[in-house]
């Protein structure tokens, strides 16, 4: 087995610990930069670590003060400064945050509440109403709403942060000398999916900081980074990993949305971006286009064969020979973490060769997220790379071809589901978490997986179709905005189909004079193509195309059972 580089990094024992150290270390660097818009004109307001400590010793002891020690606490809205404030100060000795997605219907948020016994909820004032509804009801044991917005007779957490430094100011140390346990519940974080299919994953403080320590290890940031803050904070991704980059001194930024990725990686000079794959291919794509647009390609294409020439004697020349590709990046970016799904080899190789490290990582909610991640040092593209260092993986039960369930055990693997035993006992036994992925070890011991256990094609012959790795092919055609295999019924046994949504701007620019029918042609020839690099087995023999868009969780996974469902009803 390869060693994988282990960096020499501080390890703490809890996150109130870690932040402490922080506001300390960095007491002067930027922790976050908010920007305000007043009209046409932008202000960046810059917050200092120092600060933000203080806020977070302000609101943890006005929350104590009114009587939330113990309390379960709730946070919705999109990521912002306040956010983080409200969740950093529920875990450090206030008592349990509980996140909530954003994107819930307003019955699924109600019974998410009922369901975590939350008794105070942090919300933006687009979310007041719901809430308030919600709270007249009184089906729920929510006492209290605080706006994260500063609004008229609305209380908010301003006024909280300015009532705790008052009582801060008379001797009230109730927060700041709280006794964090490493067991105690940190957070209740639901998983992807409708709420009456969610679980409340229970994490506690132990969980999330041997995650934090164990990442730290082995992927390297500098107080000098600029991290934007994409990922869904309501997400273990995303929460874990500003809790990260704070551990670091990193300064962190927000992002405008979706289509404005690639204006603010440019804003704020961003150097480190934790994303999912499909933006990443999408990007990536976006790039290779204007390559070719400004007929580049064969220039590239040589340039790559030098730059990968000479790093072979240790010359670097990646990041000058590929500025004018990076600059479309912002020009200061140098490493990407994706997550969540398979990212294609390709664009990872890509990024790579441009002088961007890219690596991929891979966890669930249920391990505070991350079990394992390649490394500068251990990248092997289609791989997870190996475990983190207090991790232990293995393939229970593995066919022939080696692939098995991929198990772990570790300290950040979660407490349980709250107040469900049963299904704990499905997924924790004698301390292994069963995470329903698919996976064989090579003999380095790096970890390659194959899809969901749930959603394997088990043809008649009894042979196995991944959906994933099909899916991985497919999303590599330039036209593709993102695709489903799936298996369907046909005499009495399943065909291996495709649904495919194509990007219907790439579309009309390259294919505006053909018909429909020409254009589906040309998809299928190509599917053709893709089916000649498989066992034939594997053979894609049906084809839906569609502009639009897939139903799809925040973390940007698509929602298979729902868009089966649309299928069957012809929808």
């Amino acid at each position: 087995m390869k060693k994988v580089l282990i960096y020499d990094a501080k390890e703490f024992k809890t996150i109130k610990e870690m932040l402490e150290n922080a506001g300390e270390e960095f007491a002067e660097r930027d922790a976050f930069v908010i920007k305000h818009k007043e009209g046409k004109k932008i202000i960046y307001e810059n917050i200092t670590y120092a600060r933000f400590v203080r806020e977070i010793n302000s609101l943890g002891t006005a929350l104590i003060d009114m009587g939330y020690k113990g309390k379960k606490v709730a946070i919705i809205g999109k990521n912002r400064y306040e956010w983080v404030l409200a969740f950093t100060s529920a875990i450090n000795g206030v008592g349990t945050a509980v996140p909530l997605d954003k994107g819930l219907p307003d019955e699924e948020i109600e019974m998410s509440l009922k369901k975590s016994k939350a008794e105070i909820i942090f919300c933006e004032a687009t979310y007041l109403e719901t809430i308030k509804n919600i709270m007249v009801k009184g089906e729920t044991s929510l006492k209290k709403i605080v706006c994260m917005d500063v609004l008229d007779r609305e209380e908010n957490i301003k006024d909280l942060i300015d009532k705790g430094e008052e009582l801060i100011e008379q001797g009230d140390r109730r927060f700041i000398d709280s006794e964090i346990n490493i067991d105690d519940l940190a957070e209740i974080v639901f998983t992807s999916g409708t709420t009456s299919m969610s679980k409340a994953v229970m994490l506690t403080q132990k969980n999330i900081i041997s995650n934090i320590n164990d990442m730290n290890k082995v992927e390297r940031m500098y107080e000098t980074d600029t991290n934007i803050a994409f990922l869904p904070f309501h997400h273990t991704f995303g929460s874990t990993g500003i809790l990260l980059f704070l551990s670091r001194g990193v300064r962190n930024v927000f992002c405008d949305g979706l289509r404005h990725v690639q204006e603010n990686l440019k804003e704020y000079k961003v150097s480190v971006f934790v994303c999912v794959p499909l933006l990443l291919e999408a990007m990536y794509k976006k790039i290779e286009a204007g390559i070719e647009k400004k007929g580049k390609t064969k220039t590239v294409k040589i340039g790559l064969m030098i730059s990968n020439f000479l790093l072979k004697f240790g010359i670097d020349i990646r990041r000058k020979l590929f500025k004018d590709v990076l600059a479309e990046l912002g020009g200061e970016l140098r490493f990407i973490v994706s997550g969540a799904s398979p990212l294609d080899k390709k664009v990872a190789k890509a990024f790579n060769e441009f002088g961007i490290l890219t690596i991929q990582g891979y966890g669930l909610t249920e391990t505070s997220p991350v079990l394992a991640a390649e490394s500068i040092n251990a990248i092997r593209y289609g791989s997870i790379g190996y475990p983190l260092p207090s991790v232990e993986m293995k393939i229970f039960e593995p066919n022939e071809e080696g692939i098995g369930e991929i198990i772990a055990k570790g300290p950040n693997v979660m407490l349980g589901y709250y107040e469900d035993e049963e299904t704990t006992k499905e997924c924790l036994i004698d301390g292994w978490y069963h995470t329903g992925d698919l996976g064989y070890m090579d003999k380095d011991g790096i970890i390659f997986i194959t899809g969901r256990k749930k959603n394997v094609i088990v043809l008649k012959n009894g042979k196995n179709v991944y959906p994933e790795e099909i899916e991985v092919l497919v999303n590599n055609l330039p036209y593709v905005a993102e695709s489903m295999v799936y298996g369907e019924e046909k005499d009495d046994d399943l065909m291996v189909s495709v649904k495919i949504v194509y990007n219907k701007e790439y579309v009309e620019d390259k294919y505006k004079d053909l018909s429909e029918d020409e254009f589906r042609n040309i998809v299928w020839q190509d599917i053709k193509g893709i089916n000649t690099k498989l066992p034939k087995y594997k053979y894609m023999k049906k084809l839906i195309l569609t502009d639009e868009p897939m139903v799809k969780t925040t973390t940007q996974k698509v929602k298979r059972n729902i868009e089966l469902n649309k299928m069957k009803e012809g929808k």
